[in-house]
């Protein structure tokens, strides 16, 4: 590694009378930077900024700059981001992962304080509290206390974290919803390291990073080992993308929210295809949304499957930090330096700044209408106007994504039932769950405030919720509370059952909580398409709740409307939302606000100091975080009873010198799969199957079934974890007659789970391979997805083709990805997965090298899908953890 070759690049530029540093990128002087799109510049920032020659090379800048030509070669290029952001869930792994180092580190002989982040990490704690109570008293205190009672363990270890670990936010339960606290607080928007500035950019452990785009900030979602490496300093492989322009106009209509933006948006991208490209939006229309409006826009990125949905930074965003209470002295430098870089867009109307893009599509604001999503997935967009009919065809079409075939007789179906002591009846269309929820909403004033007006009008026409449908809301930080209250509304919409339940991500990811006992009975009697209407981001299937089969994205406001109603077979135009005191019909435009009557209301209660109220109790925490008896000390204390933390085995056998490169013979095949095998089926995921291995493990420790929790409260754990891997009941292993977590043991030719069949292998010291076709690890990115593998004791995987994120990842824990030559398969070489496998494995290998695999003299030749140097050398160490370990205890020894 060498000096910065750019480093000529660096200036200084004089804020306040202070001076500052930074690389000018304007100084390349060459005239296809003025042409780039503004994300792909903050990828050459990041790539000029960090060039070392050996991660990051010239070559990389080169065709970053070259971007025009480039994005259609499917070039991978470094990137190299400023911080990383967690949650609880997935990033508890990562801890794990830091405190497991910091033992290795020790006992090779290193100081254990040196292993921490290299780069800024912030773990919000927002996905482990459940609407357990609603519309009773002291909900929110009742399901926080449920939260700390069921997440004890966990939360100490992560309080040991925050305690422990440098470089790193951990930011206490009850806070708020990661994305949000993200937006409010944790975004820098411009980073100031000892003076060099340069944009702030990330990447997250949760898919809805995005939301931060609509800063002007690029971050995005991937698995648990990118971040990591990340934490660890090291950048980033990604294939250079197409930026397709989304170009918006004219203003939006006086009753349409940024909701029903959005979900007109996100159908419009699903049709066009932006799977693994890049959103940024221009055009006039963007200077009509206000920074809450874009990240709602940019929250719903992985829903119409593009990487970013990108707003630059302009004069919106730069009053958006000063009216959360960021230092004036910060905002004046982050504008000044975005402006000097051209990384600023200063007039929407002009078209001279429109950089060059791939593709442009167009968006008219004033064509918006109030809109769904629904009944199972975010794309699918229902006008409000359409609802009744919609549904209703969604109830007699064929089974599918917009379908449930309920038969002709049964589509009038109703059941009666006594809640209270009255009695109610429920039918196909009935709103069970209703909930102001996620992230995608609650960071936006203008549609909580709506909320809360159009309950205040429904309250004041004498309109109420039905008792017996589950209501809730769930803001993304305490920030929303406050002017929530500072505006009137809060009482109006309590009383309609949309008080407090928690401050964190519920609803949306299925931590709904239980339904009144009748209501269950009710929807099982008459087997009823019972719905549940959140302001989420999210709707699949069986994701909301196991009882509401349909389930409907919406603004805040037509959450409200939806539980008035209590069905969603109703056609607003010319039906009543109910009647008043004096039994005169409502209709729901008679309660329905205007933006106007709402911005005047957000003006007026959304101020500064609200933000800086909020956010200046962060680090002090709360009370039950605060009474958490964390371990303090450098080194974590894993108890070996624990189920939910456990030192994980990679450093076991670890050396300070590289181990030799040697051949992996007499392998076994563990699994023999087919096509487009998913992280999903590859990762542990949901709940506990009371007879997987990992039931049994918890039940010889003394654990109960109902105390299970599920896969990803226990990721901490890694014999639970290990345990799981490839338990998908979908996988299809072609050793098995069907679908299922089970596999043969060769030599026996026994029928084993797939994780006893691996610990067998591994009593006879034999090494495992998986074979597999096209698209290996589709899907999203998960950590798990080759932990498991590699904790399986499987060595190498040899596929026709893999997913490129995953790839790497199974690099980054030290399994080889082997791939077929062109034309070449497991079916077309005869291969039955019965044979044993060896594979040559040159001691002076060299990236995308071939090699030879002998399979009982089936041999044949492979490739060592090693792209790069760095990803050679992370194979050499064992993983990039080990990797760094070894780099960091070379700069310890000088």
């Amino acid at each position: 590694m060498s000096a910065n070759p750019y480093a000529n690049l660096l200036k200084n530029i004089e804020v306040n009378g202070e001076q500052f540093r930074f690389y000018d990128l304007t100084q390349l002087n060459d005239p296809r930077y003025d042409e780039l799109p503004f994300s792909i510049r903050v990828l050459l920032e990041s790539a000029v900024r960090s060039c070392d020659g050996f991660h990051i090379s010239k070559a990389d800048i080169e065709k970053i700059l070259d971007w025009k030509v480039q994005q259609f070669n499917k070039v991978e290029v470094p990137f190299r981001p400023s911080r990383v952001l967690l949650q609880d869930l997935t990033g508890v792994a990562a801890v794990v992962d830091f405190a497991a180092m910091r033992d290795a580190f020790k006992r090779l002989g290193g100081d254990p304080n040196i292993i921490n982040p290299l780069c800024p990490a912030d773990l919000v704690i927002d996905h482990s509290v459940q609407v357990d109570f609603s519309r009773v008293a002291g909900s929110l205190k009742k399901n926080e206390d449920l939260e700390f009672e069921r997440n004890r363990e966990r939360f100490e270890f992560l309080k040991w974290g925050a305690n422990s670990l440098q470089n790193t936010t951990i930011v206490p339960p009850g806070s708020g919803i990661c994305h949000q606290v993200n937006l409010e607080y944790l975004a820098r928007m411009v980073f100031n390291e000892d003076g060099l500035l340069y944009p702030d950019s990330l990447v997250g452990l949760d898919s809805h990073t995005t939301m931060i785009n609509g800063l002007g900030i690029v971050g995005w979602g991937v698995g648990g080992i990118e971040a990591e490496a990340v934490m660890l300093g090291q950048p980033i492989c990604m294939v250079l993308p197409e930026v397709i322009g989304y170009k918006l106009t004219g203003k939006m209509p006086s009753f349409a929210t940024s909701t029903d933006v959005v979900l007109t948006i996100t159908k419009h991208l699903r049709q066009i295809g932006v799977v693994g490209k890049f959103v940024e939006f221009f055009g006039p229309g963007v200077a009509e949304l206000s920074i809450a409006d874009r990240a709602t826009i940019a929250n719903m990125c992985p829903e119409y499957g593009a990487t970013i949905a990108f707003f630059p930074p302009d004069d919106t965003a730069i009053n958006y930090l000063e009216q959360t209470g960021r230092d004036s002295y910060v905002t004046k430098y982050t504008e000044a330096y975005l402006k000097e870089v051209t990384l600023f867009r200063k007039d929407y109307q002009n078209s001279k700044e429109d950089p060059h893009y791939t593709q442009v599509v167009e968006l008219d604001l004033s064509t918006i209408t109030p809109s769904l999503s629904g009944p199972k997935r975010p794309q699918d967009r229902v006008p409000v106007s359409e609802m009744k009919t919609d549904f209703k065809q969604c109830l007699a079409n064929k089974v599918g994504f917009k379908g449930f075939g309920i038969s002709t007789e049964n589509l009038e179906k109703s059941v009666p039932f006594i809640f209270e002591g009255k009695e109610y009846v429920l039918k196909h269309g009935s709103v069970v769950i209703s909930a102001i929820t996620s992230c995608t909403n609650t960071s936006n004033p203008s549609v909580m405030l709506g909320a809360g007006i159009l309950a205040k009008k429904a309250v004041e026409k004498g309109l109420s919720v039905p008792p017996y449908l589950k209501t809730s809301m769930s803001p993304g930080s305490g920030v929303v509370t406050y002017y929530l209250q500072e505006s009137g509304v809060t009482p109006y919409l309590q009383q309609l059952g949309f008080d407090v339940v928690g401050y964190g991500c519920m609803t949306c990811i299925g931590n709904s909580g239980p339904l009144p006992l009748e209501v269950v009975d009710a929807i099982e009697k008459g087997d009823l398409v019972a719905v549940g209407v959140l302001s989420g981001n999210r709707n699949f299937e069986g994701r909301v709740h196991p009882n509401t089969r349909a389930n409907y994205l919406a603004s805040p406001l037509l959450v409200v409307a939806y539980a008035l109603a209590g069905t969603v077979s109703i056609d607003f135009e010319v039906e009543p939302i109910g009647t008043d005191m004096n039994g005169q019909n409502v209709f729901l435009r008679d309660i329905w606000p205007s933006r106007d009557e709402i911005l005047e209301v957000q003006q007026r209660c959304v101020i500064p100091a609200m933000f800086k109220e909020v956010y200046s109790r962060i680090k002090t925490g709360n009370e039950r975080w605060n009474g958490l008896k964390a371990n303090t000390d450098l080194l974590y204390n894993f108890d070996p009873n624990s189920t939910y933390i456990k030192n994980p085995p990679y450093f076991d056998g670890m050396t300070v010198e590289l181990p030799p490169i040697a051949p992996i013979t007499n392998a076994r095949v563990l699994l023999y799969l087919g096509d487009s095998v998913t992280t999903d089926h590859i990762s542990p995921a949901g709940s506990i199957a009371r007879t997987s291995p990992a039931a049994k493990y918890l039940t010889e420790r003394g654990i109960a079934p109902a105390q299970f929790n599920s896969y990803g409260s226990r990721r901490g754990n890694d014999a639970i974890m290990t345990r799981g891997t490839f338990a998908n009941i979908r996988l299809v292993n072609k050793f098995m007659s069907k679908p299922g977590s089970m596999t043969v043991h060769i030599p026996s030719g026994q029928e084993l789970s797939i994780y006893d069949a691996a610990q067998l292998y591994k009593q006879e010291n034999t090494p495992l391979i998986i074979l597999t076709g096209k698209d290996y690890g589709c899907g999203s990115s998960r950590d798990w997805a080759a932990k498991g593998p590699y904790l399986l004791g499987v060595r190498a995987i040899i596929a026709e083709s893999y997913e490129r994120i995953h790839r790497s990842n199974l690099i980054g824990m030290g399994i080889m990805p082997l791939q077929f030559v062109e034309g070449q398969s497991a079916d077309s070489l005869g291969l039955t997965g019965r044979e044993t496998f060896t594979i040559d494995i040159p001691t002076n290998i060299v990236p995308s090298q071939r090699t030879l695999v002998h399979a009982d003299g089936k041999n044949f030749e492979a490739i060592i899908r090693f792209d790069t140097e760095v990803e050679l050398e992370y194979f050499k160490n064992g993983g990039i953890l080990q990797y760094m370990l070894r780099q960091l205890l070379k700069k310890n020894q000088k």
